[in-house]
């Protein structure tokens, strides 16, 4: 396929990532149809004009394009591969990118179960968050089929103001893993230098002021991500951890980000989601 050739767009997952970004390709003339487990949530975006159905065989019958936005690994699997999932109603040529947060073996897993469908699988996790998914402006790393990513690319473009394709399948999970770990590490800091400020008798909200104009300024700290509920940091970090401890790599700082975010999130009491059984 062509980017000219992919008009119809599925979504699989009509959350806080999934809703805006279908509104974003429908505002850009896109045929849009989407999914999810909650027929209230199906309801609320069919008053943005986006079509929805009961099944992600559905979307598939009905796209070019089908894009996989879940909270787990065994979630995205089950969606594409599962009785009702994509698979069930594919055709050849059609595409299908993940863009939830998964490990790269679970990239390696799908594939493998893709082989001779006529399915062609990209990874395309994406960064920013949910204040960047209702502007528009999210970033995703993409990996797989160079031809694949020209095709889709004008699609990624209504809700990505920073497109990269980074690798072949995996790398663009690869890319979100190292971005997490890094942004969990500032987060960490952060939390960790602003408690010492007000222990200190400095009040905080000024000294940020300042340290976001110094050399420890980052992300996190720019955007006051780390006064935001936190929901899938410690997922984020099995994650990484999960992948080191294949390769048999000592990533302490890890494993202690880790921890730092969990007692944060104790402390405020922001919830975790769990993985359905």
């Amino acid at each position: 396929m062509t980017a000219e050739s992919i008009r119809r767009v599925g979504m699989i997952g009509l959350g806080k990532m999934g809703n805006p970004m279908c509104r974003h390709l429908r505002k850009a003339g896109f045929e849009v149809t989407g999914t999810d487990i909650s027929e209230a949530v199906r309801r609320n975006l069919e008053a943005a004009g986006v079509k929805t159905v009961a099944t992600a065989s559905e979307v598939a019958a009905a796209s070019d394009f089908v894009i996989v936005v879940v909270g787990f690994d065994s979630e995205a699997e089950t969606a594409i591969l599962g009785p009702n999932g994509v698979v069930a109603g594919a055709h050849p040529g059609l595409i299908v990118g993940v863009a939830s947060t998964v490990a790269p073996r679970t990239m390696t897993r799908i594939a493998a179960r893709l082989h001779g469908t006529g399915i062609t699988l990209l990874d395309m996790p994406l960064t920013r968050g949910e204040p960047a998914a209702e502007a528009g402006k999210m970033l995703t790393m993409v990996g797989g089929d160079e031809a694949a990513f020209a095709a889709v690319k004008p699609a990624l473009n209504t809700f990505a103001d920073a497109v990269f394709h980074v690798g072949e399948l995996g790398a663009g999970q690869v890319g979100k893993m190292v971005n997490n770990l890094i942004l969990w590490a500032c987060i960490s800091a952060n939390h960790e230098g602003f408690r010492l400020a007000e222990a200190l008798g400095v009040d905080p909200g000024r000294l940020r002021t300042a340290l976001v104009e110094s050399s420890a300024s980052n992300w996190a700290m720019k955007t006051q991500i780390q006064n935001q509920p936190m929901p899938w940091a410690e997922k984020d970090m099995r994650i990484v951890l999960g992948e080191a401890d294949k390769l048999r790599l000592s990533l302490p700082l890890c494993g202690v980000v880790k921890e730092v975010v969990k007692s944060v999130k104790y402390e405020r009491g922001w919830p975790t989601p769990e993985e359905p059984d």
